[in-house]
């Protein structure tokens, strides 16, 4: 098997190569980190403490290891805890968010490659967050004695009809997972109808509210309000994890409202960084006046009620300037951003239809009336106009946004309970 996966991996790769190439050229992807993607040549683990590598595979699922991480920190000093990451945002924002521990590219699903991994970090314990069924690198887990587990784990309705199909070849390696630490019922049920192991299986609730800051007035919030030159009465619009065409309909609703609110400021973050550039040229198309994250404190900044956050890592904090927040990804086919942030600081929070991604989340503000869904430009601008004309309105929609958050925490001290049981047996 591992060596008709590792055909299966070489011919996908071909297939793919010329696009590879181009994104490699155009968009200064898949660069880097070929030596540890394709020969496993990871940083080798000196040390002979308990040893936890945890995978998160973009920026979404590094962030989610926040809260996790902390607290192994403070509980659990005597651990080694290893990040691998798949992509490059991934790779940067684990670097500058956990300089502390070891971060290095995830190797491919090759089995040489897998097998070297393991051989130079030694894990006690292999913790994927949220779902990564690579065979290979789960079974050369096993096969060094390491357990593993599968944290915050999400199986959407799209994903489980996928592994249903190949069920017989799935239920084998959902066996070998020691642990599932399931945000909801309904995904742990899906994990044992594939052939998780029921008392491997427990849920725990999301670790999403758990990493999410509910205090407006910390540290950062502020020094990023005060570097924008935000005024305490100042209304801002954030649109944050957009992708096209969400910025040009946030600020076609600036453009309509801005002339009655004087005080509304407009800010906005793209999801991903190759699109900075894009974003700017639409902006500079606009003729409104804007500004660059990245010339917030210069002479040259040329200042504006609009700003483009052109930096990564920052959206969690940008949100606790925001009374008024469009979670991105969500009038496409990406499948929603993650919403608990802007909820979580109690800002009037609203999102497009296609949510799937954040199904459990955003069921659960819609189901609590935290949050409005926005079919399109006109709709999200009679939400902006409505929440402006009513800051009641507004301030409730928020108040319940932040109750709900508040009121699901604790997710991460189960989870960290359970990692610890598992270690324990090791």
């Amino acid at each position: 098997m591992p060596y008709l996966l590792n055909l299966i991996y070489l011919l996908l790769i071909l297939l793919v190569s010329p696009w590879l190439i181009v994104q490699a050229v155009r968009k200064g992807k898949y660069r880097e980190g070929y030596a540890a993607k394709f020969l496993g040549i990871v940083p080798q683990r000196t040390s002979i403490k308990k040893c936890l590598w945890l995978h998160a595979v973009s920026v979404g699922e590094v962030n989610l290891l926040a809260p996790l991480l902390t607290m192994i920190a403070e509980q659990r000093p005597e651990w080694d805890c290893v990040i691998s990451t798949t992509t490059m945002t991934g790779m940067a924002l684990a670097r500058k968010k956990y300089p502390k521990n070891t971060v290095f590219y995830c190797p491919l699903d090759f089995s040489w490659a897998v097998k070297n991994a393991m051989r130079r970090v030694r894990p006690d314990v292999l913790v994927l967050a949220e779902l990564e069924l690579w065979p290979n690198l789960i079974r050369a887990a096993k096969r060094r004695g390491a357990r593993v587990a599968v944290v915050n784990g999400r199986l959407g309705e799209k994903s489980f009809r996928g592994y249903r199909r190949i069920r017989p070849l799935v239920a084998g390696l959902m066996r070998k997972i020691d642990l599932v630490a399931a945000q909801d019922e309904t995904y742990a049920e899906r994990f044992r109808s594939l052939g998780a192991r029921p008392e491997a299986v427990h849920v725990t609730g999301s670790m999403k509210y758990d990493g999410a800051q509910t205090d407006r007035n910390n540290a950062a919030t502020r020094r990023l309000a005060e570097l924008a030159g935000l005024a305490d009465d100042d209304v801002v619009l954030l649109a944050g994890s957009t992708q096209e065409p969400e910025e040009e309909m946030a600020l076609e609703t600036f453009r309509a409202l801005s002339p009655r609110w004087p005080r509304l400021r407009l800010v906005l973050v793209p999801r991903h960084p190759d699109r900075f550039d894009a974003v700017a040229k639409l902006l500079d198309n606009s003729g409104i006046p804007w500004q660059r994250r990245t010339a917030l404190g210069c002479e040259t900044a040329s200042g504006g009620r609009v700003l483009l956050v052109d930096v990564v890592g920052e959206l969690g904090v940008w949100w606790g300037t925001a009374q008024i927040a469009f979670v991105g990804g969500s009038m496409g086919s990406r499948g929603g951003q993650n919403m608990i942030e802007p909820a979580a600081y109690g800002a009037a929070v609203s999102f497009g239809p296609n949510t799937w991604n954040f199904r459990d989340v955003a069921a659960a503000m819609l189901e609590h009336d935290a949050a409005v869904v926005v079919r399109d430009g006109a709709e999200f601008t009679r939400f902006v106009r409505c929440c402006l004309e009513q800051p009641d309105y507004a301030a409730e929609l928020g108040r319940r946004g932040q109750s709900l958050v508040i009121s699901q925490l604790g997710a991460t001290e189960r989870t960290l309970g359970l990692l610890t049981a598992l270690a324990g047996n090791c």
